[in-house]
């Protein structure tokens, strides 16, 4: 009678563990990054991962970094300097181009580069500029 008793308590041991409820709440998504609805001060947290763990290195010094570190004076002598360079463009442009605004072909020589167009038929055209001091060139086709 004893192991029946002990096979009782076990089986309502047993059955009680398997009746215990269980409390359990749904998963809920939240976002971490505040770009995408989480929570905003997270954002310095994150961008200071992202720089630290970033290798990427702007080799050719006009990225979004690199004029975000600029003085305003710096940021001003950069756009003059562009603004300069532009209006030469324009300049060597105008002594390329006839009275219905298209390109001729021919040699234009600044003092620092010559500017050469070659017609290659069918209406392309191909600007060469060489840089004298370097003897450096860089060419590129465009269409009439």
């Amino acid at each position: 009678m004893r192991t029946c008793t002990f096979r009782t308590g076990m089986l309502i041991l047993l059955a009680g563990a398997l009746h215990c409820n269980t409390h359990a709440t749904e998963l809920v998504y939240q976002a971490v990054n505040p770009s995408f609805g989480g929570y905003p001060a997270n954002g310095q947290h994150l961008l200071a991962l992202a720089t630290a763990t970033n290798k990427h290195v702007d080799k050719g010094g006009l990225g979004y970094s690199s004029l975000l570190d600029q003085s305003p004076l710096a940021q001003f002598n950069q756009t003059l300097e562009r603004t300069v360079l532009s209006q030469l463009a324009s300049a060597a442009t105008s002594k390329l181009t006839g009275p219905d605004g298209k390109l001729l072909p021919g040699t234009f020589q600044t003092s620092n580069f010559t500017i050469t167009v070659t017609d290659l038929g069918g209406g392309m055209l191909r600007i060469t500029t060489v840089d004298k001091t370097t003897g450096t060139s860089t060419s590129f086709e465009v269409s009439q």
